[in-house]
């Protein structure tokens, strides 16, 4: 019976760590890049299977990157551990991206320069993610933290855990963004409710509640601009 062809069946110098090594990383397509955050595929089946069955199943990297790491263990090859190299490697990635060195954090003035820090953040989401934008006293982006996933309420974006973020940032504002993947940006009467909870927390804390912005993949809502706090 013929063995399964596995990558130590590649001369060296096809396979992805020596190619990287000798032609640097952007010599390698993404398969390859991706066999090398994986290391090693199962037995009797090279890596480069499993790469392949991963753009096979969700179309290119954006698709891998929006995937849960349920979904990614549904693909033969991918167990927890694989999956959560995955995920840290996307992440890197876009933590990298958001990396502001001081001189350039730049100043939110409206809902559509929320809407330039969160966007990447949001879209294609599954679940609902709440982030907290911590602001300086001239309005200069701190940082951007996310604080829970999954149906927005006051259990899940407690105000202790919201602001604990805006007070270990040293934050004189906070503008807080969550997504709706329904594609409707209207907000939910626990929306309001949690806002208006959250705004009145803020006020007794001395951090003033700039906006809170619910995000869509095409659209959003400012619910500070519709006067709903």
């Amino acid at each position: 019976m013929k063995n399964s062809f596995t990558i130590h069946d590649l001369p060296l110098s096809e396979r992805p760590r020596e190619r990287l090594l000798k032609l640097g990383s952007e010599a390698l397509s993404t398969a390859e890049i991706l066999a090398l955050i994986l290391g090693r595929g199962i037995k009797g089946e090279s890596v480069m299977v499993t790469t392949q069955r991963l753009l096979s199943k969700f179309g290119n990297l954006k698709g891998i990157a929006n995937a849960s790491v349920e979904e990614l263990t549904e693909i033969k090859g991918i167990g927890p551990a694989k999956a959560a190299q995955i995920k840290a490697a996307f992440e890197l990635s876009r933590r990298l991206e958001s990396s502001l060195d001081e001189s350039e954090k730049p100043i939110i003035k409206s809902p559509q320069d929320t809407i330039k820090i969160v966007k990447n953040r949001l879209k294609g989401k599954k679940k609902e993610h709440f982030l907290v934008l911590s602001l300086d006293t001239r309005n200069h982006l701190i940082n951007c933290k996310p604080v829970s996933i999954g149906s927005l309420d006051s259990s899940i974006a407690h105000p202790r855990e919201v602001f604990k973020e805006a007070i270990s940032s040293t934050a004189a504002s906070v503008i807080f963004a969550h997504n709706h993947p329904s594609g409707d940006p209207t907000p939910s009467k626990e929306d309001i409710k949690l806002t208006k909870r959250l705004a009145e927390v803020g006020e007794i804390m001395g951090i003033n509640v700039l906006d809170h912005i619910i995000v869509c993949d095409k659209d959003f809502l400012s619910m500070k601009g519709e006067g709903l706090f």
